[in-house]
């Protein structure tokens, strides 16, 4: 197993190993923002690599896609492009390196605690799916307990189009929202900050080069077309949702904030941890044509763990440790991101590059592996109870929700997603 010449790179417990190298945006006091690289508990400065001629190896385009402030123009040029760049890197970053290499990468590399991260790539347009049938199910049957799910589930890749101006890095402050509210034992509604608050724990993943409006993307050449994952908190207010969903789906309860993890994992890294498409339930209808390929059935799940945590302002003021309320798998997705990204553009739907797709929430067979609360506690009815005393049904103010996703397996390194975390703010 490769390692590093960065010591931190070779802990087993980072999640950022030299076969991970994720993507992100990050500035420093005093300068703007640029692309950087995770590695151990460093980030190493993507433009100034490329002013100081270590990328040489690579095309001019991409070599210059490398010194700007965000990922899009990395992401136009491809999949292949961020490929080369994270080639590039290894070979620098690696232990057998020449020892004149690491005096001249040395400088360039920035202690990550002391640099401060941005949204990776500037997003024109954002989708959250409705991928897990698990968690259709359990939310269907809380409203419909004889029908949970509905007849095109099965059939077709379920999405909202959300609000991009309103997707935020990890560690941003999320604002309690206010809107219309109608309780079922109330005549009318009323508009107020929302009582129920909760998270949706998901997976986002980025577009890379994106299709010519009119032009459908192929199954088989859609894993070209994703830059790389994150992590993704679609915050969503029940009680809001509960009163505008019908007839057109989500809006206000949901347009108020996205948070994202700042980097950014390639597909690349995680080959390793790819496993098959969901198996179906026997009596399912198989996907339709333009959704159905040999190599995504094979090949199409990724094994990534994806743990959600908590703690209110008490136990942070108690000074006790957060406490893990579920453990899932992006394994247990219905559909691929391959289907989700071929059904989008499969009317013609012209994808950019640094467009956001959400998985929606990703949940398990079990309690235990719940995406949000509105599931684990039966829409309130079985509160979660904290090391304080404290109760929860849906989120209080001062509340910290923290994500975090990795990848285990057997001879390779750990590959890990960061954190994206959010504190909830009471409302002005």
């Amino acid at each position: 197993m490769q390692k590093s010449w960065i010591d931190s790179a070779n802990d087993g417990s980072t999640d950022f190993p030299l076969q991970n190298l994720p993507f992100g945006v990050f500035s420093v006091a005093g300068d703007g923002p640029r692309i950087g690289i995770a590695i151990g508990n460093r980030v190493l400065d993507l433009r100034a690599c490329a002013e100081n001629g270590l990328l040489d190896t690579l095309d001019r385009p991409v070599q210059d896609a490398c010194c700007t402030p965000v990922l899009n123009e990395l992401m136009a040029l491809g999949r292949s492009a961020a490929s080369a760049v994270r080639r590039r890197v290894m070979e620098l970053l690696a232990e057998d390196a020449p020892a004149n290499l690491r005096g001249r990468m040395e400088p360039l590399l920035h202690v990550a605690e002391q640099v401060t991260m941005h949204l990776p790539a500037a997003i024109g347009d954002y989708t959250d799916f409705y991928a897990s049938v698990y968690h259709a199910t359990n939310v269907g049957r809380l409203f419909r307990p004889d029908n949970p799910l509905l007849p095109n589930y099965k059939y077709v890749p379920i999405g909202y189009h959300g609000r991009a101006s309103s997707i935020v890095v990890s560690d941003t402050g999320v604002k309690r929202p206010s809107g219309q509210i109608k309780p079922a034992d109330a005549a009318v509604p009323t508009f107020a900050p929302t009582r129920l608050l909760d998270y949706e724990l998901e997976m986002g993943c980025f577009v890379a080069d994106g299709n010519d409006l009119g032009q459908p993307v192929p199954i088989h050449e859609a894993e070209e077309y994703i830059f790389g994952l994150c992590l993704l908190n679609d915050w969503s207010a029940r009680d809001m949702q509960a009163w505008e969903y019908q007839p057109l789906g989500p809006f206000l309860s949901k347009n108020f904030a996205t948070s994202i993890s700042p980097w950014v994992v390639t597909l690349d890294a995680l080959q390793p941890f790819r496993v098959p498409a969901f198996q179906r339930e026997a009596g399912d209808p198989d996907p339709l044509p333009y959704l159905n390929s040999a190599d995504d059935r094979l090949r199409g799940g990724f094994d990534v763990v994806l743990e959600a945590w908590l703690s209110s302002k008490l136990m942070r003021d108690e000074k006790l440790a957060p406490i893990m309320l579920s453990r899932g798998n992006m394994r247990d997705l219905y559909w691929t991101l391959a289907q989700m990204l071929t059904h989008h553009a499969s009317n013609g739907c012209n994808l950019r590059p640094g467009d956001l797709l959400g998985t929606g929430t990703v949940s398990g067979p079990g309690k235990d592996s719940a995406g949000c609360l509105l599931e684990m506690t039966r829409r309130g009815t079985e509160p979660i109870s904290l090391p304080t005393g404290e109760q929860r049904k849906f989120l209080e103010d001062g509340d910290e929700v923290v994500f975090r996703g990795y990848c285990i397996r057997e001879g390779h390194p750990r590959i890990g997603f960061g954190e994206c975390r959010g504190v909830v703010l009471p409302p002005e």
